[in-house]
């Protein structure tokens, strides 16, 4: 899917009021393409196997709605299936007053991490899961022999991963826990991008934290200021390598599926890959 077909997508799902469609300003391409208008935000998934995964991202915001906690609100229940796309409109926030800090998101977090279990069935954190679809988006614009290195990564980490002795109680967590999934409006601090709800080890999302320090250049008073607030430091536990290295894995794997369209994507995915081949930890890699 490019912007035109997700452009086209927007129009034929008529969400928008008459004529705002051509309007609409792209905010985000990633899994979704994502778009305001006006009071509007709509994202227009990559695939209908994406489906299941918008619908459930709308029911966790109205779960969080119920529950008080400050997050993006859907404008509308469920999830449209429109020319094999999923489409979800939400109410778009304010915009942001500052940027986000450490400690905005590790209070949400703490939030987060306090709820007990929702009615809705919240599935495991499935970081590797979405590595096979990525790596066929790449096709051939890729090395296969990269492509090969990072599902063997992907399998061992996996294995790795799902005997971890967590040090906090597991439960709900948002799966995705970066600086960029949190605005701060004048209302306060809100999530964003709620598609990775899960049920699983609360420890998944501060090692995203521990990850940007270590490979995306995080200053180390930002990351310590996120752990204070937190109120615990992912480092000392000793399954962090293996959860840091499985989200190593899967956002190399992420990359990979723009290399064909982008050369910027292609030149980050060898940038990335080439520093897991080598076992390299001090290599920068660059948001993307």
């Amino acid at each position: 899917m490019d912007e035109a077909r997700a452009r086209g997508v927007l129009a034929s799902a008529g969400v928008l009021p008459p004529g705002a469609d051509g309007g609409a300003t792209l905010l985000a391409f990633g899994e979704n393409a994502v778009f305001a208008s006006g009071d509007l935000v709509v994202k227009v998934g990559r695939s209908a196997e994406l489906l299941a995964r918008a619908r459930r991202e709308v029911a966790v915001a109205e779960w969080l709605a119920a529950a008080d906690v400050p997050a993006v609100r859907p404008a509308r229940p469920g999830a449209l299936l429109v020319d094999d796309h999923p489409v979800t409109v939400w109410h778009r926030l304010p915009e942001a007053v500052r940027p986000t800090g450490g400690p905005d998101l590790a209070a949400l977090l703490r939030t987060v991490h306090a709820l007990p279990a929702p009615d809705l069935p919240l599935p495991p954190r499935d970081l590797l899961g979405g590595v096979e679809r990525w790596l066929r988006l790449a096709g051939t614009a890729i090395d296969p022999a990269d492509a090969a290195f990072l599902r063997e990564r992907r399998d061992g980490f996996a294995a790795a991963a799902s005997v971890l002795v967590p040090h906090l109680p597991p439960g709900p967590i948002h799966g995705d826990a970066l600086l960029r999934n949190v605005r701060v409006t004048a209302d306060g601090p809100a999530l964003v991008d709620l598609e990775t709800f899960s049920l699983d080890l609360r420890e998944h999302d501060l090692v995203v934290m521990a990850l940007a320090h270590d490979r995306y250049g995080l200053p180390d008073d930002a990351y310590a200021a996120f752990a204070d607030a937190y109120g615990w430091d992912v480092r000392g536990w000793e399954g962090c390598t293996v959860l840091r290295g499985a989200r190593e894995t899967a956002s190399c794997a992420w990359v990979a599926q723009h290399a064909p369209d982008n050369p910027r994507a292609l030149a980050e995915f060898r940038r990335r890959v080439t520093s897991l081949r080598e076992g390299d930890e001090t290599v920068r890699w660059y948001p993307f």
